[in-house]
């Protein structure tokens, strides 16, 4: 299959190209940035310049694939255009007839107003469709506000609570799964809550990065204004308002919703090996030593 790639030259779906050759499948790498196109090449992908503001654009840029994998940008300039946005590449692939299309939702589709208005829309529009909702990645410890303080004062950092249990996945994980997804028409219209296949604590989490480094490594939950202080020193100010505010309700919150979930059934329905954290942390040594 040809395959259009929303978000190939990101942290989230960066993977998904070697994925999809993988399978034997072609991709079609979306960027807006014409400086990223030589290296969407040489790594096999086809690039296309493509703005997700311009409707016409994605319009012709579909016509040309069989599947999309979608993904919306972590930072957008304006955070409320993300279902407009969305709607643009749903609608240029029912226009399209695609065979499928994949959305890793970067999140629960219930934590905002944007994410469930895409959803619906993703179930008017007659395509057959897959949903990920991901818990947290554990691509987001070699981040600013976390790889830092492992490396130069043996501290995982993090804006959640010590004794919360989370289902950290692999980035790499997740673009796996999507690759499954996409040639499985016959889970048309299923959703997956998915996490990685362990659930630590903040502590437990550290016990397992000081086994994989070789060291004692302690557990610090990061205050949400810490969180969102971090985030707009490295990407602007302003950018880690939402953040913050997001972390603020769930250190707040006395029953938040699970941040971890079986992954027994999602296996069973897209069989991939999933990654341990050791594993990751291990493979990713350099940015914490």
């Amino acid at each position: 299959m040809k395959v259009l790639v929303y978000g190939a030259t990101g942290t989230q779906a960066g993977s998904l190209i070697e994925h999809l050759q993988a399978l034997g499948h072609t991709p079609h790498a979306v960027t807006r940035n014409i400086d990223n196109a030589a290296d969407l090449e040489a790594r096999g992908a086809v690039p296309l310049v493509a703005d997700l503001a311009d409707a016409q654009r994605l319009d012709e840029i579909t016509r040309e694939v069989d599947a999309v994998a979608f993904l919306m940008p972590a930072f957008l300039d304006n955070a409320d255009d993300a279902a407009e946005y969305a709607r643009h590449a749903i609608d240029a692939a029912a226009q399209a007839d695609v065979g499928m299309f994949v959305w890793n939702a970067s999140g629960a589709v219930s934590e905002s107003e944007s994410k469930q208005a895409i959803l619906e829309h993703l179930q008017r529009a007659g395509l057959p469709y897959v949903v990920f909702e991901p818990t947290t990645y554990m691509e987001n410890w070699l981040g600013p506000w976390t790889a830092p303080a492992v490396r130069d004062h043996d501290e995982l950092t993090y804006p959640v609570l010590a004794d919360r249990k989370i289902g950290w996945i692999a980035s790499a994980d997740a673009c796996k799964l999507v690759a499954a997804a996409l040639e499985r028409p016959e889970l048309s219209g299923s959703r997956y809550a998915i996490s990685g296949v362990e659930s630590p604590t903040g502590p437990e989490l550290a016990v397992l990065f000081s086994s994989a480094l070789g060291r004692r490594i302690s557990y610090r939950a990061m205050t949400p204004d810490e969180m969102g202080a971090v985030i707009d020193a490295a990407f602007g100010p302003g950018t880690g308002t939402n953040v913050a505010e997001m972390y603020r309700r769930e250190q707040e919150d006395p029953n938040p919703p699970a941040k971890y979930h079986s992954m027994a059934a999602v296996l069973a329905d897209l069989p991939v090996r999933m990654s341990t954290i050791q594993e990751w942390v291990s493979l990713n040594k350099n940015a914490f030593v």
